[in-house]
Order: C-alpha cells, then sequence, then structure tokens
C-alpha cells in the first residue's frame, strides 16, 4: 500500500507515483483522489516549482559570465551549444530578447535565449532549459511566450555541451534582435527603441574573468562576478580592506558587494574618467592579490574581523 501524506487541511493523501501525468488545474486529478489537480498532486508540483536553486548555472562553463547577464549586464550576448540528444543547435544566448520573451525561433531557423525575463520559478537553469527546448521544437519565426512555472524537469546542465564554452559579447543596444530580419513589427521595434533608451554603458575586461564596467549617469563602476566560496571570499576582502588594498586602481572605492543566483558581486566606485581600460591591468594584479589572500589560514585579528562586519553590512540580495 502506498505511502500517506497529508494535504493541507489534513486529508491523508495516497503519495502518487513520480509519473503522475500533468493536467489543468480544474481537472480531476490523475491520481485518481477525485479531487481537482490544483487541490491534489498540482500543489506538489507548484512546491517543486518554486523551490529555490540558490545557485542555479553551478557547473556551465562560465558561470560568473552566465549570472552577470542575467543580472547587471544591459546588452550582450554569447553562443552556446546543445548536446547531440538534443540536436547538436547553436544557440545564441542575450541579455533580453523583444517583449521579454523568454526564447524565439526566428525566422531564419537561428534559436534564441533570453536571461532576464519576467516571472519564473525558483531555478533559472531549469526555465531557461524549458524556455529552450519550447523553442527547439517550435516553427521557425515563433517566439516563446512567457508560460507556468517550470515543474520538474531538465535544466540548462542537461541540455547544454559543457565542451563548447561560452563567451559573452557586450552590446551598446539591441541592433542584434534585428540582424538578418526583413519584416519587423512596429512593436518589436517599439521595444528595441525603449530598450536602446535605457541602456547603461558597459564594457566587459578581458584580463579577468566575468568584470564589468559601467558608466551610471555621471558615475563609474566596476561590478565583478565571483566564484569563490562567500565566506571564505568575505575574509579575504576583510583582510584586503583591513591592509587598506581592497582598491582595484588610485582613485577606486570597495563601497560594498551583492549577491546574485548564489554569488557574490563586489561593487567599486571608480575615479571620474576611468575608463575599461585603465582597469586592464590592475584588474589582473588584484586578481593575483585575492589569490593569494584567499590561501591564508589564521584567523582573523580583530581589526579585520571589523572590517569584516563593514563588509558584510553593505551586502544585499538580488535572487
Amino acid at each position: 500500500m502506498g505511502k500517506k501524506s497529508r494535504s493541507a487541511g489534513g486529508a491523508a493523501l495516497a503519495e502518487p507515483p513520480a509519473d503522475i501525468p500533468v493536467v489543468g488545474g480544474r481537472e480531476p486529478c490523475p491520481c485518481g483522489s477525485g479531487r481537482r489537480y490544483k487541490a491534489c498532486h498540482g500543489r506538489a508540483q507548484r512546491a517543486e516549482a518554486v523551490k529555490l536553486v540558490t545557485r542555479p548555472f553551478e557547473g556551465l562553463p562560465a558561470e560568473a559570465d552566465w549570472v552577470a547577464m542575467r543580472e547587471i549586464v544591459p546588452a550582450a550576448t554569447g553562443t552556446v551549444r546543445t548536446t547531440r540528444a538534443h540536436g547538436d543547435r547553436d544557440v545564441t544566448v542575450a541579455t533580453v530578447l523583444p517583449m521579454a520573451w523568454p526564447a524565439m525561433h526566428r525566422a531564419d531557423g537561428s534559436i534564441l535565449l533570453g536571461l532576464q525575463t519576467q516571472g519564473g520559478s525558483g531555478d533559472a537553469s531549469r526555465d531557461a532549459a524549458a524556455a529552450l527546448l519550447a523553442a527547439l521544437d517550435a516553427d521557425p519565426g515563433t517566439p516563446v511566450a512567457p508560460g507556468d512555472l517550470s515543474g520538474p524537469g531538465r535544466r540548462l546542465q542537461d541540455v547544454l555541451d559543457a565542451d563548447a564554452g561560452f563567451e559573452v559579447a557586450v552590446n551598446t543596444g539591441f541592433d542584434f534582435w534585428l540582424a538578418g530580419v526583413e519584416d519587423v513589427s512596429a512593436e518589436v521595434r517599439e521595444s528595441m527603441e525603449r530598450a536602446n533608451a535605457a541602456v547603461v554603458p558597459t564594457l566587459r575586461l578581458s584580463s579577468v574573468d566575468a568584470a564589468y564596467w559601467c558608466e551610471i549617469g555621471p558615475r563609474r563602476h566596476l561590478r565583478w562576478v565571483l566564484t569563490q566560496p562567500e565566506d571564505r571570499l568575505l575574509d579575504a576582502l576583510a583582510r584586503l580592506h583591513a591592509a587598506e588594498r581592497s582598491a582595484i586602481v588610485e582613485g577606486s572605492r570597495y563601497v560594498g558587494a551583492f549577491r546574485a543566483d548564489g554569488l557574490l558581486v563586489p561593487v567599486w566606485d571608480l575615479a571620474p574618467g576611468t575608463e575599461a581600460e585603465d582597469l586592464e591591468e590592475p584588474g589582473a594584479a588584484w586578481a593575483r592579490l585575492l589569490a593569494d589572500v584567499l590561501t591564508e589560514t589564521a584567523p582573523l585579528t580583530p581589526e579585520e574581523r571589523r572590517a569584516r562586519a563593514g563588509v558584510v553590512s553593505r551586502q544585499l540580495t538580488l535572487r
């Protein structure tokens, strides 16, 4: 006899086999309980859909750049390839697609996947994989509309070829939406013009991974997505801050960090006029310094503990 589970109202339900199909919320549950799906095993599916995966892109090549494209870079693309089991297809990953579509199968046969989308479940990788698979199955010229929360299913780590790599190209705007497209709707063109007007000038450093210079109004910043374990990274930042070595380049100032998709993203204010190219050599040198400090195992000194408290107090979480 199957195990029993309790519904929210306390009624005992037979635990379903793993292959209970998904149906409409108002339809009878396929398990045979007599209840509507949304009041029976649909509840378990929704709970699974919203379960938070704190580091959704872990295991993908260039994880930090995936996080950057989803969270801090306005206009960028990168190319990935699906596994042979999923068609061995080239896919262009974009920060944003027209109308915030999750994906699209363009008329020329190319596949685009958007990372900055509306809504979503607790697993950004599973959401993106669901959109990608829908685009692969769609007819050419078809966008993938935002759908219901994805339940258990394949993730990007299951669909993409890990050996194909992932390199990000930052764009000044979203004109790539229309590249090679002759018949563009007024709605898509207006969406592109609105998006272009809101783009924050951004450049990716070439000397280190996932570090992005940006200009927001009159101020310039460096935002650097780091993959090291958070506790060790906070200790290292505290050691550097206490030693007055947390600045990247002369005139810069470490101002804090935010957490995005399970990774820490330190932020520096830059002196007026600082260009991305001015950060290349200092950024590489600072990365080597950080690597050295990360190897230290001695307990933090009282001054370093105070610095760590200050570093932690300036953190926030995006998602």
